[in-house]
């Protein structure tokens, strides 16, 4: 590429304000790339009109949408965003049909890199019959982005691509851990200690949050579960029901979740299914040197905080194997402390923002450095133009 500053057009879901990890990660990942190449974003407006801005020096543009089928944003605009952006890789997130719909129809002639996050766990009929324009995609990437090493071997959609996949886990900025409140600590601690357990997430099936509750009917401590979602009242109803609403606390949404991670013993994430492909919450928890109670899910989650070494890993919906772990580490500081300090050693040998960041930079480099990398912008034209499965117009 010589020594012009290649362009890199991010295509996500949305972009914040909009809450969710996805883009927390997108705005994350592109905010760090952001001086070290030029970076743009194309993702869906929730309005239906199309706005382009600079948030905090990265073009934004959010395109129209216009409803929503199957939870997947209506937005025919991003077909000529991405068709008119001068970018030397294209790098979509999924899962996102919409732009994996709008990259085809574009034909853009940049390098595809794809960052798949995780597979289509809830809505199998329609992952199935997506699954051909999403396999045409995945060949075409000249490469793709695996958050562990678990997902590229037990993800099925990608054992075919498997030579395409590199392992760039996600990342986080440390610096934010590193200087809680002690006030707000001390607060916390006097109101809801001495033994603390902590989960974050929203409150849906696949947390798992119900058997974090049940399990609570051994365990003497508090479990304070910061987060709200569709299935609050029913786990409160629970949580009154088999009589321990005095051990769990449900705050809701809090302003600054920093502190309830230091003021904690420990931090659990009770997660059933593979919908729960990451956990970032871990890394934040792991940061702070906390030991993580996570469950053997076939996905990222024993990858990040490990079993043995940065917590305790236990099979999913077992209350038992949860409520033992809890105890075990609550009555046993020195364990706490030990997994502790190696998890916030994992953390910054794997998981911060810097680490990715360079990781995915060596990857661009690379791509536009290797002899597909700089084929000509003709060649790749005609070639999408040949391939007739992937034009939809």
């Amino acid at each position: 590429m010589g020594s012009r500053t290649f362009r890199v057009l991010h295509v996500g879901k949305f972009y914040p304000p909009h809450r969710g990890g996805m883009e927390s990660h997108l705005e994350l990942l592109c905010e760090d790339l952001n001086g070290h190449c030029d970076v743009s974003v194309i993702v869906s407006n929730s309005r239906p009109f199309t706005t382009s801005e600079r948030v905090r020096n990265i073009r934004v543009t959010r395109v129209a949408t216009f409803g929503q089928i199957a939870s997947t944003a209506v937005s025919p605009g991003m077909v000529q965003a991405i068709r008119a952006h001068p970018a030397d890789i294209i790098h979509l997130h999924w899962p996102n049909p919409t732009a994996v719909v709008a990259y085809i129809r574009s034909r853009h002639p940049g390098r595809l890199v794809i960052t798949y996050h995780s597979d289509v766990v809830r809505q199998k009929t329609l992952a199935k019959a997506f699954q051909p324009l999403l396999d045409k995609v995945l060949h075409r990437a000249a490469a793709i982005i695996a958050t562990s090493p678990h997902y590229v071997e037990t993800s099925g959609v990608l054992q075919s691509v498997r030579h395409k996949c590199r392992v760039i886990p996600l990342g986080l900025h440390t610096d934010r851990f590193d200087s809680p409140d002690p006030v707000e600590i001390a607060r916390i601690r006097s109101q809801f200690g001495p033994r603390i357990l902590l989960s974050v997430g929203r409150h849906v099936p696949y947390k798992g949050f119900e058997y974090l509750i049940s399990a609570m009917k051994h365990v003497e401590a508090r479990a304070l579960l910061v987060g709200d979602g569709p299935l609050r009242k029913q786990l409160e109803a629970l949580a009154k029901r088999i009589g321990v609403e005095d051990r769990v606390v449900f705050l809701g949404e809090v302003h600054d979740v920093v502190p309830y991670y230091h003021a904690a013993d420990a931090f659990v994430l009770p997660s059933i299914t593979r919908n729960e492909a990451f956990g970032i919450v871990q890394i934040e928890a792991m940061a702070c040197g906390k030991p993580v109670i996570n469950t053997s899910l076939d996905s990222a989650v024993p990858f990040v905080s490990v079993g043995g070494k940065t917590g305790i890993t236990v099979a999913p919906q077992n209350v038992q194997e949860l409520a033992s772990a809890m105890n075990l580490l609550l009555r046993n500081e020195h364990l706490r402390a030990q997994y502790g300090r190696a998890a916030r050693r994992r953390v910054e040998a794997q998981f911060t923002a810097n680490v990715m960041t360079q990781r995915t930079l060596a990857l661009y480099n690379e791509i536009l450095c290797s002899v597909e990398g700089v084929r000509t912008v003709d060649s790749r034209v005609n070639e999408l133009q040949e391939s007739e499965a992937l034009v939809l117009d």
